[in-house]
């Protein structure tokens, strides 16, 4: 299959079709795209309409063994291929991808339902993912030096880990696939991608692109499936798989930690978040209200990123909270592909129906509807920005990973006490802090218990930075040279001559 949809520019439109005409839609294992055993297939669902736009092989246990197989069969060319070879093979991944921007941004947006401005940004952020790698391919570290006691050397290298099997989600389907498969290729590892079931397309859509860039038959293979739970439980429990690396949530992350215990394999989780945002009384209004647009409503509030509570102090705290509405409530709401949209659907009903509980529970606690708050009724998964004030402790949308576009306001009065209401969690990836005293703010970045810290900004991703969280949120890093170390084992030789 060689999609070639760059080449024409795709008109905004609801017609879907246009596209997901060119997407395969078949297992890439070995190099070959085939059908799962047995034919079975599931459908797509686009969400801004409930309706069925493609249907994808509905891979099974033993289809996943045989990606293991073909992973084992590229494994040792591709560790002795050099890393510039790899560098070289990723740098084209990179440069194909941008060529094929506008395709894959409109794939994402009718599989998954963001707005189209949000969908090309996840495809410049994925394919930087690619050239990142491209250049840290060859910089894997080592080490050489004397033993104290003098009696030998000390040599300390780093080889690939083996056979990697990379399961994403739906919110950054593109992003997440790369930002896993990068580093594990840069590394000299062979890999199983496992794409989550409502947006297999993307995935699907990036693995033709590696094959078109050079990447040799069995070192990336791609494995649909409605069965996740078995599926990926087999790969974990065959001895040849060394790695596993997730992005989903902490439940499933904890199950898939037991089920990868059994075979000691190599574990890196980026897990749930529950991220707060803190505004102080000398923050620049304007640029706090910006910075909680974007950390709020980017992919419509569906990241593990995404701003969950705002704690705001209570001198600005009425400024904060009635820009904040105005700027929430004048959203545009509509299909992805809409030309004025910027807020599309919710990924699902479920999705939906947890938001609406959420929003309902703090209200009947004595939350203030400031914007928003009632599903729209419409065909499609749509729920509006909301903004509550008067937020209740007690409020299971405070303990809760909303992943919508609800804002619940939080007021507070001193340091001390937003940082306990902050770290009041179980979550710890990543938290924002707004003031105008650098000082102040550093200060509370380094108390608060999470692996990222944005001040004066809402947005942290980067492929050059080390993404990943603290206590539930999560194990390892993805990004910068600290990913590439997730899928490289230590070695230490010590020598006498």
């Amino acid at each position: 299959m060689n999609p070639t949809p760059a080449q024409e520019s795709i008109p905004f439109s609801s017609d879907v079709t246009k596209a997901v005409r060119d997407a395969p839609t078949q297992l890439f294992i070995g190099g070959q795209w085939i059908s799962a055993k047995g034919g079975r297939t599931f459908e797509v669902i686009d969400p801004s309409t409930a309706g069925v736009i493609a249907t994808v092989s509905n891979g099974d246990i033993a289809d996943g063994i045989s990606a293991v197989d073909a992973a084992e069969r590229a494994s040792a060319d591709w560790k002795a291929t050099s890393p510039r070879r790899r560098s070289d093979v990723l740098m084209k991944c990179f440069h194909l991808m941008l060529e094929q921007a506008e395709w894959l941004a409109q794939l994402i947006t009718v599989e998954n339902g963001k707005a189209l401005a949000d969908a090309r940004s996840e495809i410049a952020y994925a394919a930087e993912f690619f050239r990142w790698y491209a250049e840290e391919a060859v910089r894997a570290p080592g080490e050489f030096g004397s033993a104290p006691s003098g009696a030998n050397q000390i040599i300390v290298s780093h080889e690939p880990i083996g056979i990697a099997v990379l399961v994403t989600p739906w919110n950054f389907p593109a992003a997440m696939a790369t930002r896993k498969m990068a580093p594990a290729l840069a590394a000299g590892c062979t890999c199983i991608l496992k794409p989550a079931a409502e947006t297999p397309l993307t995935a699907l859509a990036i693995g033709e692109i590696m094959q078109r860039a050079g990447v040799p038959a069995g070192v990336v293979n791609i494995v649909t499936t409605r069965n996740a739970g078995p599926v990926v439980s087999a790969m974990l429990h065959d001895k040849r798989v060394r790695k596993l690396s997730f992005t989903g949530s902490t439940g499933v992350g904890r199950a898939l930690l037991r089920e990868a215990s059994d075979q000691v394999v190599s574990c890196s989780m980026e897990l749930g978040g529950n991220a707060p945002f803190i505004v102080f009384d000398d923050a620049d209004l304007e640029t706090a209200v910006a910075g909680a647009m974007v950390a709020k409503m980017r992919n419509g509030g569906e990241a593990c990123t995404a701003a969950n509570r705002f704690y705001v102090q209570k001198g600005i705290l009425a400024d904060f909270t009635r820009r904040f509405a105005e700027e929430m409530a004048a959203l545009e709401v509509g299909p992805g592909l809409a030309p004025n949209t910027q807020l599309g659907p919710l990924i699902t009903e479920a999705a939906v129906t947890k938001v609406e509980r959420l929003v309902n529970d703090a209200v009947a606690k004595g939350a203030r509807l400031v914007t928003g708050g009632s599903r729209l009724n419409r065909e499609g998964f749509y729920y509006p920005p909301t903004v509550l004030a008067d937020v209740s402790a007690d409020a299971e949308i405070l303990g809760e990973e909303i992943f919508g576009p609800v804002a619940p306001v939080i007021v507070f009065e001193t340091e001390d006490e937003v940082v306990h209401m902050a770290n009041d969690t179980e979550y710890g990836l990543v938290s924002y802090v707004f003031s105008g005293e650098l000082k102040r703010a550093l200060a509370v970045a380094g108390r608060l218990e999470s692996g990222m810290v944005g001040i004066n900004r809402g947005v942290v991703s980067d492929a050059a930075a080390p993404f990943g969280g603290m206590k539930q949120s999560g194990l390892g890093r993805e990004g910068s040279h600290h990913g590439m170390l997730e899928y490289l084992e230590t070695k230490y030789i010590a020598a006498s001559w």
